[in-house]
């Protein structure tokens, strides 16, 4: 028999943003001089405008940083995004990573000194940052992955009322894991007695620092009657659902070869589960993150607000431009909601991280470049190409409609 898998991976689908009826129509670039635009001594003041029929949306590792340090062509890359271009505009954008494992407000400040320019919460999201829309709806949650207990404070952080993490359930039981040495756990909470203790969700935030240890407990649970810590069920199905940030095999790192991620963990679980219960059981597991409509949703909705908070611009982007170098979520996702929606998402694929140049990805991009620099110029440049040609087109329309009102005066 084989594995009854609840797989509730999202479709990969998204609606589209609804604009305000009510928002004024905007030319294509807004000539509103952006708060940012700060003349040096002895040039000219020439105000800085924002572009408002397109944005940028950007994966971070493999595309803005490897290896946690910056990809050069980053650096400059953001320049440009701030007005460093030749049609001294700046354009929108935000950040859209897989990765997780601290508060976003961290993540913010450690890309900052990346990328040597301030990046806000409100332009950012990591893999667990829609999960905090689901805070409310479980009593009891185990927190998976992450360095010591950072991703448990993530999750309080969130709003989740009771969290568990792995090392709380060793230091209530050290059986559970043999092989995991307790005095390597952080022991900053105190030991709880879980006894009875019923765990509702699993979430995994971020990649795990002991595969062994963390899918050993998450299998009992899976295999637990309900949840509750210690008991075995009879049929295999009544475990508690997990939730996972992603669903990367494998991710960019400083090593010359891609490493494993979160996608792996999940397939090892789901795998040893099959097996341990013959096939007769019932996992139900879910996924966050790229490629996963939710995901987009949510990335939608923030730049629909982050646009509206810094540059008080109402209606949706005509065009996205997305920057990502994993053909199987960043490429994937972004075709797959630009088929969908009303306005463009235009896929483009970078070769300075998982991407290997030469190959054939599985899912093709609007547009193969080398690095995030020419990516942005390419959207650049062709939005600008669009804004001649609608500019010639209107000229065209304006000099049919003279012509006709000459032709119809009397002679």
């Amino acid at each position: 028999m084989s594995l009854q898998s609840e797989n509730h991976d999202a479709p990969l689908d998204v609606e589209p943003i609804v604009s305000s009826d009510s928002a004024p129509s905007s030319p294509e670039l807004s000539s509103t001089p952006s708060e940012g635009s700060i003349p040096t001594p002895g040039s000219p003041i020439v105000p800085i405008s924002v572009a408002d029929s397109f944005a940028f949306a950007f994966d971070i590792d493999g595309v803005l940083v490897r290896g946690g340090k910056p990809i050069p062509e980053a650096i400059e890359a953001m320049k440009v995004l701030n007005g460093g271009n030749e049609y001294n505009i700046q354009i929108p954008h935000i950040f859209l990573t897989n990765g997780g494992g601290k508060f976003e407000e961290e993540r913010c400040r450690d890309l900052s000194e990346q990328l040597q320019r301030p990046i806000q919460p409100g332009q950012f999201i990591c893999g667990h940052t829609p999960m905090r829309e689901m805070a409310s709806r479980y009593e009891t949650v185990l927190i998976v992955g992450g360095e010591g207990e950072k991703c448990k404070q993530v999750a309080e952080g969130y709003g989740f009322k009771t969290v568990l993490t792995p090392g709380d359930i060793i230091r209530h039981d050290a059986a559970t894991t043999p092989f995991r040495q307790l005095e390597v756990i952080s022991s900053s909470s105190p030991s709880r007695d879980l006894t009875g203790v019923t765990v509702d969700a699993v979430f995994v935030f971020a990649d795990s620092r002991d595969w062994g240890s963390d899918i050993q407990i998450m299998l009992d649970l899976a295999m637990s009657v309900g949840g509750r810590l210690g008991t075995r069920s009879e049929t295999f199905t009544e475990g508690p659902p997990f939730y996972f940030s992603h669903n990367d095999v494998v991710w960019s790192a400083a090593h010359e070869h891609v490493r494993i991620g979160m996608g792996a963990l999940r397939r090892m679980f789901e795998v040893t589960f099959e097996d341990l219960t013959h096939g007769t059981g019932k996992l139900r597991t879910h996924a966050f993150g790229k490629p996963q409509v939710s995901t987009f949703e949510f990335a939608s909705r923030l730049m629909s607000q982050w646009r509206y908070d810094q540059h008080g611009l109402t209606e949706a982007p005509k065009t996205v431009y997305f920057v990502g170098d994993t053909p199987e979520s960043d490429i994937r996702g972004t075709n797959a909601v630009d088929a969908k929606v009303d306005n463009e998402w235009f896929s483009i694929l970078v070769k300075t991280g998982v991407y290997q140049d030469g190959t054939e990805p599985a899912y093709k991009p609007r547009a193969t470049v080398n690095d995030v620099l020419e990516a942005v110029n390419l959207g650049i440049q062709r939005e600008m190409r669009k804004k001649v040609a609608s500019s010639l087109k209107e000229k065209v329309m304006d000099g049919e409609a003279e012509l006709e009102e000459n032709t119809m005066l009397p002679v």
